[in-house]
């Protein structure tokens, strides 16, 4: 099978010098229509036309003085026929293009006087009326076409960077989301997990306990560690079932969670070996759902750093129902490592959930003992 080899689009190098020898060419052919030799001058001066436009877009204004003076000494040596001034308008083209109108003015104004100059001064031609408007509607056509190319070349360099930093301010923007969106999966697992460890380290231990004197009782603990398995299990597929939110026809569910389920935490709690009092002061009333599930995270986790190192008997939980916020209040009565918030990312967490609802939380030891966690979330257009 033959390999193609794909070389790409000349270069502007190259298209520039075909130009050139195209016009060079062209210049042969009028010389022997009208029936004269091309002299060696003439081949000399050919051949300078040629390499000056290969060179146009290289250095445009040596390239237009070039081809201007290429123009007099043409006509001083009484060559036939107008078709080289052709070749300075190719330069007055390129300067207009790549410098400006400005540029393009000066350009057409020097090329049109030089025009002039050489068909009515040195041809004496002095009674060829017509020539001047000629000269000058040539010259200002080749600015007036460069400077409109330019203008495009300028418009489309400026609208491919806008797109480009266009383009890179949504992958930005993606990148962030999804490390936003990975973040807050993983805090959710973090909870999730850290919950159900904890509420299954001390059945666990409570079993190991009493396995041998009361069986009853080992059996609740075991009991009560496949229930918090199962919900444990149920809210991460939940979670990872976010993650496949892309399928046809399937709507993403948002994990368990809220102020419904507190009874259930509780429950885990009491069953773990703490005495929680719960208190609700206010009008409770169905909240945002970011405000009903940061408010369940944060009361999951503070239980489940109280039963992994407060070493605490009793939790005071208080939720207070205000018109423009919600109060959280978990406070235990430990005397262990409860109080060292150097431990984990659990804290961090918290504070990140308050803050993304632009609340926000604290958790320090209580002047009168234990530990308390006070968090603030503010609610948006209360009722």
């Amino acid at each position: 099978m033959p390999v193609v080899v794909d070389r790409g689009a000349p270069t502007p190098f190259v298209v520039d010098a075909i130009l050139g020898g195209c016009v060079a060419l062209g210049l042969v052919a009028a010389t022997l229509v009208e029936g004269r030799p091309v002299d060696a001058g003439a081949i000399a001066l050919l051949v300078a036309v040629a390499a000056a436009l290969a060179l146009r877009r290289r250095f445009p204004v040596a390239v237009l003085v070039v081809l201007n003076a290429i123009t007099i000494v043409w006509y001083l040596g009484a060559r036939p026929g107008l078709l080289i001034t052709l070749a300075p308008m190719i330069g007055c083209y390129t300067l207009a293009a790549d410098r400006g109108w400005r540029w393009g003015l000066a350009g057409a104004v020097v090329t049109a006087l030089i025009q002039i100059l050489a068909i009515r001064v040195v041809l004496g031609d002095t009674e060829t009326a017509g020539v001047v408007p000629i000269a000058v509607l040539l010259a200002a056509t080749a600015a007036s076409a460069g400077t409109a190319v330019g203008y495009y070349r300028a418009l489309l360099s400026a609208t491919r960077a806008e797109l480009a930093r266009e383009t890179r301010t949504r992958e930005e923007r993606a990148r962030r989301l999804a490390a936003e969106e990975r973040l807050r999966i993983a805090r959710e697992l973090h909870d999730v997990f850290g919950h159900a460890m904890a509420a299954i380290s001390v059945q666990a231990g409570v079993g190991l306990h009493v396995i041998d004197r009361r069986p009853g009782q080992a059996r609740e603990a075991l009991a009560a560690i496949k229930e918090v398995c199962d919900d444990g299990l149920t809210d991460v597929k939940t979670i990872l079932g976010i993650l496949r939110s892309d399928t046809a026809g399937e709507e993403p569910r948002a994990p368990r969670g809220g102020l419904d389920r507190v009874g259930e935490l509780v429950g885990t709690a009491e069953a773990a070996g703490l005495r929680v009092e719960l208190r609700v002061d206010g009008d409770p009333r169905p909240l945002p759902a970011p405000v009903d599930m940061a408010a369940y995270r944060i009361i999951q986790e503070s239980l489940t750093n109280v039963l992994r190192h407060a070493e605490a008997r009793t939790v005071r939980l208080t939720l207070e129902h205000e018109p423009s916020r919600l109060s959280v209040r978990i406070r235990d009565d430990g005397v262990g490592a409860g109080a060292d918030t150097s431990r984990g990312h659990g804290i961090d967490g918290m504070r990140e959930r308050a803050r993304a609802l632009s609340g926000h939380l604290t958790a320090a030891p209580h002047p009168d003992g234990g530990f308390e966690v006070h968090a603030e979330l503010p609610i948006a257009n209360p009722r």
